[in-house]
């Protein structure tokens, strides 16, 4: 809603470019605290009463952004907004990749992504042809944000059913309430496909529980660098595009309504993209996915910084949404597969805070980049930007693909300790193994 609601009432309330700026940036840095902070929370309390709480709070706090009477009101409670959505997608991923088969762990985590992105285009399409206006004697932009608190609030309801993360429970002591989660999932597999295959319950080994500093440690230590780096750059491409493209536009000469609706129809790629990820992240190794998304990201956006036609525009618009969101479904699984189950939320969390600061960056660097180089200024600089980001990844970033989670988090254990690796109990123990029954 940034890049939308920026563009809209920089218009509509003669917003100053800093003031402007602050307006984009404002979720971005209250998404920097709930990433740290409730991602710490998901690792001590349960994924699933965080996601209970960061949801719910988020909603109340998008209605309440409907009735701001001024910016300053606005902008103070869409920094509220992204404290909560912080740790959002955080829990998303670990939840989903600590429930998925490692088999199908990428495929499942795209298609979730797939149905997530298809809200870019919602968003875009609403500001072009509703937000703009007044409807109902109350703004546009009020809507938007009401019709998001509505939306939320449908979610909170039916994440109430969720069960808790069985890798989650093993690590925290309560074995006997895991075996009830995946015995309810043996259950309705065996409901639809029959009598399931045995399994061999690994023998217990010795424990060696991992602290948060174990980050920056071998086997841990090169791969926090890498994602540290990598979340700082690689918002250039994923929020920079989205959130400054309606300015971009409007600079470039065009009205608010059609910069909205060339947004609009660019973001027609975001669940596209989306979509061509989810064979291709089984297929091919997912670093090299991110690396070459990205480089098809920074070409792209040096033509769009360029074009002049309409044509052009969305063309450019809708490759840079593509590869964006091809580039997004790789890393939102890669990064769950770095960190053992204790520490995994919190350690992703961390680093993903990194990309809510340089996104808060963004439209300040961005708005500048843009009043002094024009549209090609604000497109070269990202494209530099990027292509670090692939030679960081190339260089740093371990191979994932086919491997179960605790082989992935534990590789280089054994070797550093000199004893076979046990980063946690969760591919220890009986219910654990079970929950481990796809891979």
């Amino acid at each position: 809603m940034g890049g939308v609601l920026g563009g809209v009432l920089g218009e509509q309330w003669d917003l100053a470019r800093n003031v402007k700026a602050t307006l984009i940036a404002a979720p971005f840095v209250g998404m920097i605290i709930g990433a740290i902070f409730l991602g710490m929370a998901s690792d001590r309390v349960g994924r699933r009463r965080m996601f209970m709480v960061n949801l719910g709070i988020y909603s109340l706090l998008s209605l309440a952004a409907a009735f701001s009477p001024d910016v300053g009101v606005l902008i103070t409670i869409r920094f509220l907004c992204g404290v909560f959505m912080g740790a959002e997608l955080i829990l998303i991923d670990t939840y989903l990749s600590e429930f998925m088969p490692r088999v199908a762990r990428g495929r499942m985590i795209a298609v979730a992504y797939v149905i997530g992105f298809c809200g870019s285009p919602v968003v875009a399409l609403l500001g072009g042809f509703f937000v703009a206006r007044s409807h109902f004697l109350w703004e546009g932009w009020r809507w938007l944000l009401v019709i998001g608190g509505l939306g939320a609030m449908v979610v909170f309801v039916l994440r109430r059913a969720m069960p808790e993360s069985a890798r989650w429970l093993v690590e925290h002591g309560r074995a006997d309430e895991a075996d009830k989660v995946v015995a309810a999932v043996e259950e309705t597999v065996r409901a639809q496909r029959g009598p399931l295959p045995a399994v061999e319950i690994p023998p217990q080994r010795p424990v060696r529980r991992v602290a948060l500093a174990d980050m920056f440690r071998p086997p841990y230590r090169n791969r926090t660098i890498m994602l540290w780096l990598f979340q700082l750059l690689q918002t250039v491409g994923q929020y920079g595009f989205s959130s400054l493209v309606p300015v971009v536009l409007l600079a470039k000469g065009y009205d608010i309504v059609d910069s909205l609706g060339y947004t609009a129809m660019t973001f027609i790629g975001a669940p596209v993209g989306a979509a061509i990820a989810v064979p291709l992240v089984e297929r091919f190794e997912r670093k090299y996915l991110i690396i070459g998304s990205g480089l098809v990201t920074a070409i792209a956006g040096l033509f769009f910084g360029t074009a002049t036609s309409p044509v052009l525009i969305v063309a450019m618009g809708l490759i840079i949404t593509m590869a964006n969101n091809v580039l997004s479904g790789a890393y939102h699984i890669y990064q769950t597969e770095l960190y053992p189950t204790q520490v995994r939320s919190t350690a992703i969390g961390i680093a993903y805070s990194l990309s809510r600061l340089s996104a808060a960056i963004l439209p300040f660097a961005g708005l500048a980049l843009l009043a002094s180089f024009g549209p090609i200024g604000v497109f070269v600089g990202s494209a530099a930007l990027l292509v670090l980001m692939c030679v960081v990844v190339g260089t740093l970033g371990p191979r994932s693909n086919g491997r179960s989670l605790e082989a992935v988090a534990g590789a280089g254990e054994q070797t550093r300790q000199g004893e076979p690796g046990a980063v946690g109990v969760a591919d220890q123990q009986g219910a654990a193994a079970r929950a481990e029954l796809g891979e």
